[in-house]
């Protein structure tokens, strides 16, 4: 019987490594993103839209059409973030607890903005004492977004009540968040009302994605997206709307965006390789990528390019 004992004590190790390669299972833990939302920031169904890409979703909404956000967990060092407080903060930090069962409750360790519009930051205000009333959550931001917090409510009363606790970036310097992640903050042109807009370049220990939800065009920036994609794994990109006819009740040009269309095109003799990094999120409710049955989605994905799915998690 002791001879069985000890030859199932080796074989057992072994048994369990096999069984997790045959499964796929992660032999140690990594850190990841995780899609929380994809939709631009009216959200979807839109406030006042009749037309039929919202007219269904009054009836019957559909529960993965979120604002647009990524959330980071680091299963190693059991800390979770996200990149974005968006209007639908409270369902977001839910589903986030659910790949990090390891926090306390549904508040990350940091949140990460882009931008002072509104679905970028107004989920701030769930942390105020008129709802979770959360204790010292490092809010990470640039300088003009960090006044532009400090100088108005309801914002301010955050700060001040200790809700939260402003962490400063500085443009295209590494912010290490842990032994295992640093997150650089990136100026991009945008509609600059009320602060810089930013995006990341997020570093794991294997992978690394960058977070552009928001542009005004690529042609303006001072860097070059289609090199930019080569030196990463994952590119979460703006794919607000798909061509110019989408919107033709505002002058396009009040709200100017890469059209889906244009980056397909501007990578169009890039490798598939190249093409498979990108994968179009912050959405408008009109735009036809939203829909993951629709021929101009099924064209996205035949053409090597991805839209951002709810809850798909990336590994880094």
């Amino acid at each position: 019987m002791s001879i069985i004992i000890f030859l199932s004590l080796i074989c057992m190790p072994l048994m369990d490594f096999l069984i997790r390669s045959e499964i796929n299972l992660p032999l140690q833990p990594t850190p990841f993103l995780v899609v929380l939302g994809n939709v631009q920031d009216g959200g979807s169904p839109h406030i006042g839209c009749a037309k039929s890409c919202c007219a269904v979703l009054w009836e019957n909404p559909d529960p993965q059409r979120k604002v647009t956000c990524l959330g980071l967990v680091d299963p190693v060092n059991e800390q979770s973030f996200i990149f974005e407080a968006t209007p639908d903060l409270p369902e977001q930090l839910k589903a986030l607890h659910m790949f990090a069962p390891f926090q306390k409750d549904d508040i990350p360790n940091g949140i990460f903005l882009t931008h002072a519009h509104i679905g970028h930051y107004s989920g701030l205000m769930y942390l105020g004492k008129e709802a979770f009333n959360s204790h010292q959550t490092e809010v990470f931001v640039m300088p003009k977004m960090q006044f532009f917090l400090e100088k108005n409510g309801p914002w301010n009363q955050l700060i001040n009540e200790e809700n939260i606790e402003i962490q400063p970036l500085t443009n295209q310097v590494y912010h290490p968040i842990n032994s295992l992640i640093k997150v650089k903050p990136f100026l991009i042109p945008h509609r600059d009302e009320y602060s810089e807009t930013v995006g990341y370049q997020i570093e794991g220990p294997n992978k690394t994605a960058i977070f552009i939800p928001d542009i005004d065009k690529w042609h303006e920036w001072e860097e070059d997206i289609t090199e930019k994609i080569t030196l990463v794994d994952y590119a979460f990109i703006d794919g607000t709307f798909l061509d110019s006819g989408e919107i033709n009740h505002r002058d396009i040009s009040e709200i100017p965006h890469p059209f889906i269309s244009e980056t397909m095109d501007l990578f169009s003799s890039m490798p598939l390789k190249e093409k498979n990094k990108i994968y179009f999120i912050h959405l408008n409710h009109t735009n036809a990528g939203l829909n993951n049955n629709s021929e101009q989605t099924k064209k996205i994905r035949n053409l090597g390019f991805h839209v951002a799915n709810y809850l798909e998690k990336f590994p880094l």
